[in-house]
């Protein structure tokens, strides 16, 4: 079992209607070094201008990125390069991310690798806590800064959920 943290830009919010901008991935390993960057171009003439700007691309730029064919196939050859056995999808924002992942490979690939379920990185802490109210505290454990540059987020998410090891997780080997 591979764990894989994901994060997601988008320029909406719901896959087919808007489109996916970029997205990051870490597998979840003591080095964090094993690490997946993609852009795709829109698949949508629909966006929202505040959520594009998230990602900090225009939509000009947008217009020019990668396939998302070809992204998603690199992503998927990357998931069966990376590790052994299935890959597990774990997100700070499941509901978002995993929306538009799980679009993105069954439209572009025919299938989705991760398969039909994820984790979410506040609720496993929120279990370790005992207490549904403590999930935005996972974020204290992130050392990589917030930018909204996927990877960057998906290390920082990364290094939190390799934190609940101390706190008693008990994390596939």
């Amino acid at each position: 079992m591979n764990l894989v943290v994901v994060d997601v830009e988008a320029d909406g919010p719901i896959p087919g209607e808007y489109s996916m901008v970029c997205f990051g991935a870490v597998l979840v390993e003591p080095s964090l070094q094993k690490t997946f960057y993609g852009q795709v171009r829109p698949i949508s003439e629909r966006y929202l201008d505040e959520a594009l700007r998230v990602s900090g691309f225009t939509r000009a730029e947008h217009l020019e990125f990668n396939d998302p064919t070809k992204v998603m196939d690199e992503f998927g050859r990357w998931l069966a390069a990376v590790g052994k056995g299935w890959a597990v999808f774990i997100s700070d924002n499941l509901a978002f991310d995993w929306q538009f992942i799980n679009y993105y490979f069954h439209r572009f690939t025919g299938g989705n690798p991760f398969g039909f379920s994820g984790r979410r990185i506040g609720d496993l802490y929120c279990g370790l806590m005992r207490d549904m109210s403590k999930a935005t505290e996972s974020k204290q454990f992130r050392r990589t800064r917030h930018t909204h540059n996927p990877v960057d987020d998906a290390k920082g998410n990364a290094e939190a959920l390799l934190h609940f090891e101390t706190l008693g997780l008990k994390m596939p080997t």
